[in-house]
């Protein structure tokens, strides 16, 4: 399917201006996704990254962003504690549901884990919620600094080294972590559940894993990330991780395209509107049925859907082939199958013998039509023929009135 990929900065928790990436398919979206990264981790992690794009290939827009202190965005992280994280997560979701669409999935890896079990209580959209290697407790997570916990409770602070980096935890951070209701919350859930995790994880141990699913009511699911380490640092244990998240939340937020023009779209009407953080992408609806339109990549465009012109080019092949097939069944013609291809392009109107027009640019639609079937020389030239009285051809060669008005929001 092809992605895009941008960066994204909203207001987090406490004021404070936060970096993300949103990951989004070139074709209809059918879910977003919002995705929670490990503990003094960022966004661009590889499992993150990896994850997202992968999901994203396969319909579901997905956005990952640096919690308060951590990656791009700003604040100090040792000023923040998991709640603080919760509420970033809220606040992002806040933000897709402003900007673009609310998140119908959750998707958190270790701590982050843990952080959309405690957030998805206060997303009301979110329908499903996957973990992977994530601690059953948040208060997991201070293994990872034993032995200057006397010094952080006699202190109120100390610098640990975690995964090559120093940071500076305090004790508000382990008082809050303490006092997390997380079995609580696991228990009243009430969205479908996937817990995923390595049985050989050195960092949160499987057992956690089996707490979290004990914990969890249905529909709950497992699976197990055979020989994966806990940063999911292999491409192909990242890949497999994207392919079954994908395929899992289907189930649960459908395949239908989420994009759609706000309000009421009658039989005969077409209604275009902007899609939010594209640059030209159009999300029409014509009656029932969401179409999106673009421009190519090398126009400034995510080349998301047909241009323009390539959907009124598009109109008039299918009006051709209908209009022939209808006149071959009333005639009784053998016709099989009906061909047409079509190529569009500017033209010097010097160029045209035939045009009305002499000076500056015209349009000019090449139209090639196929028919097979056992067919005399005269039937084709005569389904040739009905080819020029298709409805949208008549229109294209006649004049056409077009009244454009300004209308409140």
């Amino acid at each position: 399917m092809g992605l895009s990929s941008s960066r994204v900065n909203f207001t987090g928790q406490n004021g404070q201006t936060l970096a993300a990436r949103l990951e989004r398919p070139k074709g209809p979206i059918v879910a977003y996704a919002l995705f929670a990264h490990c503990f003094t981790c960022s966004k661009d992690i590889f499992a993150a990254t990896r994850i997202a794009r992968g999901l994203a290939e396969q319909g579901i827009a997905t956005f990952r962003f640096d919690f308060t202190g951590l990656g791009h965005s700003e604040g100090d992280f040792a000023n923040e504690n998991f709640s603080s994280n919760v509420e970033d997560l809220v606040a992002a979701a806040g933000h897709m549901r402003d900007t673009l669409a609310a998140p119908t999935v959750l998707i958190g890896h270790s701590l982050g884990g843990a952080a959309v079990l405690a957030a998805a209580g206060q997303i009301p959209e979110v329908k499903a919620v996957a973990t992977i290697g994530a601690p059953a407790d948040p208060a997991h997570v201070s293994h990872l600094f034993d032995a200057h916990i006397d010094s952080i409770q006699a202190e109120g602070e100390a610098a640990v080294e975690l995964f090559g980096r120093t940071f500076t935890v305090k004790k508000h951070f382990l008082e809050d972590i303490a006092e997390q209701k997380q079995k609580e919350r696991i228990g009243t859930l009430k969205r479908a559940l996937l817990v995923m995790h390595s049985p050989i994880d050195a960092t949160v141990g499987i057992e956690n894993a089996g707490t979290i699913f004990g914990a969890a009511k249905h529909p709950k699911s497992f699976i197990s990330l055979d020989n994966a380490d806990h940063l999911l640092s292999n491409h192909a244990d990242a890949a497999y991780a994207a392919d079954v998240l994908a395929a899992w939340a289907g189930r649960w937020v459908g395949r239908k395209a989420v994009e759609r023009p706000v309000g009421k779209v009658g039989d005969g009407q077409v209604v275009v509107e902007e899609s939010p953080g594209f640059k030209f992408r159009q999300v029409m609806a014509a009656g029932p049925h969401t179409l999106i339109a673009d421009e190519p990549e090398s126009f400034g465009g995510a080349d998301s859907g047909p241009t323009p012109y390539g959907f009124l080019v598009a109109g008039l092949g299918a009006c051709t082939s209908m209009t022939i097939r209808m006149y071959a069944d009333r005639k009784g013609l053998p016709l099989d199958s009906v061909r047409v291809e079509l190529e569009h392009a500017k033209i010097h109107a010097a160029d045209c013998e035939s045009c009305e027009t002499a000076d500056g640019k015209i349009d000019r639609i090449v139209r090639k039509v196929y028919l097979t079937g056992d067919l005399t020389a005269d039937q084709r030239q005569s389904l040739l023929r009905i080819a020029d009285k298709c409805p949208v051809h008549r229109t294209l060669h006649s004049e056409v009135l077009i009244e454009t008005e300004l209308s409140d929001p």
